[in-house]
């Protein structure tokens, strides 16, 4: 059986309702997180609730509760194991459609789950390497609120798969800033490159993951802008999120990248990945 957890109460998905009135439904007056579980523990949690806390505060959502322990009681309700985990948090519910909002409002929580691979587990020739394209970024300017608001993120998404592309590389002004749900890597001459942070571009968790890796394994790494000619000129690209790891981008707008294939820092990288994912679970490295 599916359960969510909604407003306190663990109880099966075709149970769970919300208000019309809900300023999440009309609005898109709220934020989210997607975290995943393996073996039946969170990955990453901590960084993962310290940047729903920090989109809670930018939209000025009071809302402070036991993240961890009610996510883990889900993921138990739901069997454990390999699963990713949504979790929203709208303004809530005045019984009425209004663009102004009382601060005192109680939000309306709201998380789900459902079964994801375990990534880390595969030979590193069973990573999938994808295409991708490049779109106009045409979100807002707060991107750094990890808000449900993804309309455009949707629309370039959907435009990629229309081309065969597994992802959308959004530019504005002329430079790079991420995925519709990925973060941006280019590497040339064995430096990796990433757009630098602003409002204009999410902090990926595992996008802090890949600066720590390279940090502590001697790789070199900088925060930069990054233009369209960089990007074709790379020797390779990379993207990542919380349910991909790093992937390796070996096509962009039908231009192959360096030789068509995943590259050799990609594959030290995901190996990293995997070496990182393995202590944590098992609390042990091999070799």
């Amino acid at each position: 059986m599916n359960i969510v957890y909604l407003n306190g109460v663990f109880l099966p998905a075709q149970d769970a309702h919300i208000s019309v009135f809900d300023r999440g439904f009309l609005f898109g007056d709220s934020v989210y997180e997607v975290i995943p579980f393996y073996q039946g523990q969170g990955f990453q949690l901590t960084h993962h609730l310290q940047r729903l806390r920090h989109s809670l505060r930018a939209v000025r959502i009071h809302s402070e509760l036991d993240w961890a322990d009610i996510l883990q009681e889900l993921v138990e309700q739901n069997g454990g194991g390999n699963l990713s985990v949504y979790l929203q948090v709208s303004r809530g519910d005045v019984g009425e459609r209004s663009h102004s909002f009382d601060e005192a409002m109680a939000p309306t929580v709201f998380a789900c789950c459902q079964p994801i691979r375990d990534i880390y587990s595969l030979d590193i020739s069973e990573v999938e390497p994808i295409k991708a394209i490049v779109t106009a970024d045409m979100r807002g300017h707060r991107c750094d609120i990890k808000s449900t608001c993804l309309q455009p993120n949707i629309m370039e998404l959907q435009q990629a798969r229309a081309q065969g592309a597994g992802e959308a590389l959004q530019m504005r002004d002329g430079l790079l800033t991420e995925g519709t749900s990925s973060n941006l890597y280019v590497v040339r001459q064995n430096v990796i490159y990433t757009p630098k942070l602003g409002s204009e571009i999410l902090g990926g968790v595992t996008r802090q993951l890949v600066l720590e890796l390279a940090d502590e394994h001697g790789i070199q790494l900088q925060e930069t802008d990054l233009d369209y000619e960089q990007l074709l000129d790379a020797d390779e690209v990379w993207i990542s999120s919380s349910t991909r790891a790093v992937v390796p981008v070996v096509e962009v707008d039908g231009e192959l990248i360096g030789e068509g294939t995943p590259g050799p820092l990609w594959q030290q990288m995901y190996q990293l990945f995997v070496e990182y994912h393995q202590v944590l679970m098992t609390g042990r490295k091999d070799g």
